[in-house]
């Protein structure tokens, strides 16, 4: 039923592409200065919706930050391992050996290796704020990564601000991780400058001239934040360049404007074909963070807005309900729509507004259980070619009740 022009050429990611998602709403995600840090139980709840979702592994915290950091990471931890949930948990580190212990003390006492995601920055402008030399990082990065390793940690070494640092530094650094027994690098895209040539120019370079070269078994990650809007797209030429896993938030959260959003990323990995879990959470997952870091997901924003598949506008509305009375549901959500709502748990909904025609009212009224006689149509219809917005379902049925007085 359609020709897809997104097809026409070879797609940059090739089919079958295995492609794993990194959860990131608990520890970067909580960063955003406008949220509030939930509380264990929900936080708890998220995790668990993060399982339903299929994510592959999560960030469970920094805990080098202080007591109630040490106390939730375990916790989740702990939540982990009690209900041998699939999802693989990691934690943050400064390149410290005191944000690297207590990671270490958490792994004993709850009996399960979390992989110390170790980082530091690196970019020219970093180094010249803080007067390091590329000695000094690679100095601190063979120390942090052996005292990871030593301490029985799988260890995930991530550069801050990758995407705007040399090729030189770049090569020592992860070459030194590497060598010191950490067996995934992160590339950063920490303050969204990327576009997604860059991000998949930087990943390329990375895996033919840092991991291949080592001869060693190497996950690659990409970390992206989305200043310029490109987060996703970048994330997906990231995967193209050969990125094996994607770092992510519920709604985008994180620093400044935030992290790449996971519910984004799974819904386009799920539609080029790429996963295949049931997403059919997805909005729960996405309305349960909103709602634990006391945050608003925008009306407009895609697939889990509250807009994302209404339409008052009389002749999609018109085509929308011409595709449900063929009773064919993949119909109803392609004929106006690029996401199927059906896939994520959702559906197709028809208002009643100044741009609707007497087919939105009919509808509206029959999906109800309400007669659609033509008094009470052209009621409805007058009304709402009056009004500047939506009507509301207590307006229309008010002004069905006053019909049936008629």
């Amino acid at each position: 039923m359609i020709y897809d022009w997104n097809l026409a050429a070879p797609p940059a990611i090739a089919p079958g592409t295995r492609v794993l998602m990194n959860d990131e709403t608990l520890r970067d995600g909580l960063q955003n200065p406008s949220v509030f840090d939930p509380g264990i139980e929900e936080k708890i709840e998220i995790l668990h919706l993060m399982e339903a979702l299929g994510i592959d592994s999560v960030n469970i915290g920094l805990p080098g930050a202080g007591p109630r950091a040490v106390a939730d990471t375990e916790a989740l931890a702990r939540e982990i391992a009690t209900n041998r949930m699939k999802i693989k948990p990691n934690c943050a580190a400064r390149t410290v050996e005191a944000d690297i212990l207590p990671i270490v003390e958490i792994s004993q006492r709850v009996g399960m290796a979390l992989e110390a995601a170790i980082f530091l920055g690196s970019s020219p402008i970093r180094r010249l704020v803080e007067d390091w030399t590329v000695e000094h990082l690679e100095r601190t990065t063979e120390k942090a990564v052996r005292f990871a390793v030593e301490h029985g940690l799988p260890s995930m070494y991530v550069t801050e601000d990758t995407i705007r640092t040399d090729t030189e530094t770049v090569k020592r650094l992860y070459s030194c991780a590497i060598r010191n027994g950490a067996r995934a690098i992160v590339l950063c895209d920490t303050v969204g400058h990327a576009t997604p040539n860059g991000a998949y120019s930087l990943v390329k370079f990375a895996v033919e001239e840092i991991v291949k070269p080592s001869g060693e078994n190497i996950r690659v990650d990409w970390h992206g934040h989305n200043d310029r809007g490109l987060a996703v797209a970048n994330s997906l030429a990231a995967i193209a360049g050969g990125a094996h896993q994607v770092h992510a938030a519920a709604n985008s959260l994180g620093e400044r404007v935030g992290n790449t959003p996971m519910e984004l990323m799974l819904v386009n990995l799920r539609l080029m074909g790429l996963i295949n879990q049931d997403l059919s959470r997805l909005k729960e997952y996405c309305d349960k963070v909103a709602k634990a870091t006391h945050t608003a997901i925008p009306t407009n924003y895609p697939v889990v807005g509250r807009d994302a598949f209404r339409t008052a506008t009389g002749v999609h509305a018109a085509a929308i309900i011409k595709a449900f009375r063929k009773g064919d549901a993949e119909l109803v959500n392609a004929v106006y729509s690029g996401v199927p709502a059906h896939v994520f748990g959702l559906e197709q909904v028809i208002e009643i507004g100044p741009m609707s025609g007497k087919s939105n009212v009919l509808y509206w009224l029959e999906k109800r259980g309400l007669g659609g006689d033509d008094t009470r149509v052209n009621r409805i219809y007058e009304v709402a070619k009056k009004s500047s917005r939506v009507l509301t379902d207590d307006e229309i049925l008010a002004l069905c009740e006053r019909t049936a007085g008629d």
